[in-house]
């Protein structure tokens, strides 16, 4: 009999609807393949009968919503919640997840890919996809992906902290990136050119943390490469038709030109390549992940971010780099099981 799974998705992050996307997309794939899944709000819960969960025919993916041009209502979420709001996991979460015998994470962004989710499975011994809590942790702290970086000597843009409330230790020339430093969708990141624009978005992006990341930015191409159990999938070109790749270019179908694999010479493929799996090693992550690139027009590689819970929403990077590749997304889905699983699952 096929193995029990849930898909964890939701939350309280900025990224709530990308899960959710994530989430149902992954939820539907393995239904498809016959597992028994079910697809659960992390943090609004479920409140039926845990035992039978899994043998019920309900559509757990039903009423879903197409992400929107804006991060979610936070506070609305909130209040929908049911019982005690100082517990992150809703009710029936952690009974279902111990049912189980994989629980596959659709979670996006704070408390869910930082690690704190996956260190309570660590602890409860259940097992889960993605990699583990020490590298979940690094990889969603942007300042201290960057010290890592400069100790592996992988090039990266130069960038200061910021705290709030304290005075800048130095300046990075415009243009420059302003951004959370435990954000991702690039919710909170903002490219400004001038004074009045860095003010603006300094104030927006304290609205996401204490701490920012003001960083050079890259004139030239965006890339991402994908890394399945230690090995880079096919490079994909990301070119958006407006502005940069932000939250808006990234889930709005059309905003954005995709390619993959990317028209680059075979040597900038395997640098990116290389570089991907170099991070993914150093980072010490297990399973899969993403790693983020620019390249000026000089030819120069530079990494931005590792990201250890990819998007699986139907315009996310990692599945199309997975299809140039000749995998179909059910079948990502699988593989990702498996690796998880062969590495400890990850408990």
């Amino acid at each position: 009999m096929k193995r029990k799974i849930v898909v964890l998705a939701g939350g309280t992050s900025a990224e709530r609807d990308v899960s959710l996307s994530s989430g149902s997309m992954v939820y539907k794939a393995l239904k498809k393949r016959g597992y028994r899944a079910i697809l659960v709000d992390v943090y609004l819960g479920y409140d039926g009968d845990c035992d039978r969960a899994f043998e019920s025919d309900r559509d757990w993916a039903e009423g879903i919503e197409d992400i929107t041009e804006t991060s979610p209502d936070l506070e609305r979420i909130r209040q929908a919640r049911q019982g005690d709001h100082r517990d992150f996991f809703g009710r029936g979460v952690l009974k279902l997840c111990r049912i189980a015998d994989v629980v596959f994470l659709a979670l996006h962004g704070a408390n869910g890919e930082d690690g704190k989710v996956q260190a309570c499975f660590e602890l409860m011994g259940i097992r889960y996809t993605g990699t583990g809590f020490v590298s979940s942790a690094i990889a969603m702290d942007k300042g201290l992906t960057k010290d890592i970086f400069r100790a592996y000597q992988i090039p990266a843009p130069t960038g200061i902290r910021l705290w709030q409330g304290k005075e800048e230790s130095c300046r990075i020339p415009f243009p420059c990136i302003v951004k959370t430093v435990c954000g991702g969708s690039s919710v909170g990141v903002f490219l400004v050119r001038n004074e009045e624009e860095y003010e603006r978005a300094r104030k927006e992006a304290f609205g996401y943390g204490k701490e920012l990341i003001i960083e050079q930015y890259i004139e030239g191409r965006e890339f991402s490469v994908g890394v399945l159990g230690g090995k880079a999938l096919p490079v994909i070109e990301i070119a958006p038709k407006q502005g940069f790749y932000d939250y808006k270019n990234k889930y709005q179908a059309g905003s954005t030109v995709e390619t993959c694999p990317a028209q680059l010479s075979q040597e900038q493929t395997q640098a990116l390549q290389e570089m991907a799996e170099k991070v993914f090693s150093v980072l010490r992550m297990s399973s899969y992940a993403r790693m983020d690139f620019r390249m000026n027009p000089e030819g120069e590689i530079f990494c931005l971010e590792a990201n250890s819970l990819p998007g699986m929403t139907p315009l996310s990077l990692l599945p199309q780099e997975a299809a140039a590749a000749g995998m179909d997304f059910e079948d990502l889905c699988e593989e990702i099981i498996r690796l998880s699983l062969q590495d400890g699952g990850s408990s």
